[in-house]
C-alpha cells in the first residue's frame, strides 16, 4: 500500500520534471515546504522501493513504476476538480485544494465513473490536460501571455492553478481557458502588459501574465 506520503513526492517529482531533466533535492524542498534532510531520506526510501532512481548531488527522476503512480494521481487530481466545478457548483479557486485531499482516497473505479458522468473529459477547469485510464499525458510547452509579441492575437490555454487569490482575479478580468486575448502593447522596464480580453481593454503585470499560458491563433 503506497502511502499519502510517497504518493505526494512522486506527484510532484513529475510535475517539476515536465520542463525537463532531473530534479533537484532543493527544488522539492520547496515545493512541499520541508527540509532538505527530510527530502533527502524520503528520495532513499522511494529509491529503495525502485519508484525514483536518486543519487546525492544529482537530482532524481522517477522509474516507470513511480510514473505510473505519479499519473494515476495527477489522473484522480483533475477529474475530481472538474468533477467539483462542474456537478457541484465549486469555484475554480477553491477546487484545487479540495483535490489535494480526496486524490489519495477514491478508487479507480470512482474516478472512472467520474470520467463517465463528465464525459470522458481532456483537461481540468484550469486547462491542465487529465492522464489517460492508460497512462499517458500529453503536456505541450506553452509560451506565457508575458512572451507574447505586440499586436499577437492568442487563446488562453491553461493558468497555474496553486494560488486561489490569483485564480479569483483572473475571474475578475474574465481570464479562463478558450477566451481569446489580443496582446496590444508592454510597457519598457516589467510592464504592465496592455491586452483586449475578448473585446475588453485590461492591464496585466508581469507576474500576472507570466501566470497565463497561449497558443497563438
Amino acid at each position: 500500500m503506497i502511502s499519502r506520503a510517497t504518493e505526494d513526492y512522486l506527484k510532484t517529482i513529475y510535475l517539476l520534471s515536465e520542463s525537463g531533466g532531473r530534479v533537484s533535492t532543493s527544488s522539492l524542498a520547496e515545493k512541499l515546504d520541508c527540509s532538505a534532510a527530510s527530502v533527502t531520506n524520503m528520495l532513499q526510501k522511494l529509491a529503495s522501493l525502485k519508484l525514483v532512481s536518486y543519487q546525492p548531488y544529482q537530482g532524481v527522476r522517477l522509474t516507470e513504476p513511480g510514473e505510473r503512480v505519479a499519473l494515476e494521481v495527477i489522473r484522480h487530481h483533475r477529474l475530481i476538480e472538474l468533477y467539483l466545478k462542474e456537478v457541484l457548483g465549486y469555484s475554480w479557486d477553491k477546487v484545487h485544494e479540495e483535490a489535494e485531499k480526496l486524490e489519495h482516497v477514491i478508487s479507480d473505479e470512482f474516478a472512472e465513473r467520474i470520467d463517465k458522468a463528465l464525459g470522458h473529459p481532456t483537461h481540468d477547469p484550469h486547462g491542465h490536460p487529465i492522464p489517460t485510464k492508460d497512462g499517458s499525458l500529453r503536456s505541450d510547452q506553452l509560451p506565457t501571455l508575458w512572451e507574447i509579441p505586440e499586436a499577437t492575437d492568442v487563446i488562453v490555454t491553461r493558468v497555474n492553478d496553486h494560488d486561489p487569490s490569483v485564480l479569483r482575479y483572473l475571474d475578475s478580468l474574465g481570464i479562463y481557458p478558450q477566451v481569446r486575448i489580443a496582446v496590444l502593447a508592454k510597457a519598457p522596464f516589467n510592464g504592465p502588459l496592455e491586452v483586449l480580453v475578448e473585446t475588453v481593454p485590461r492591464s496585466l503585470s508581469e507576474e500576472l501574465a507570466r501566470q497565463i499560458f497561449v497558443t497563438i491563433e
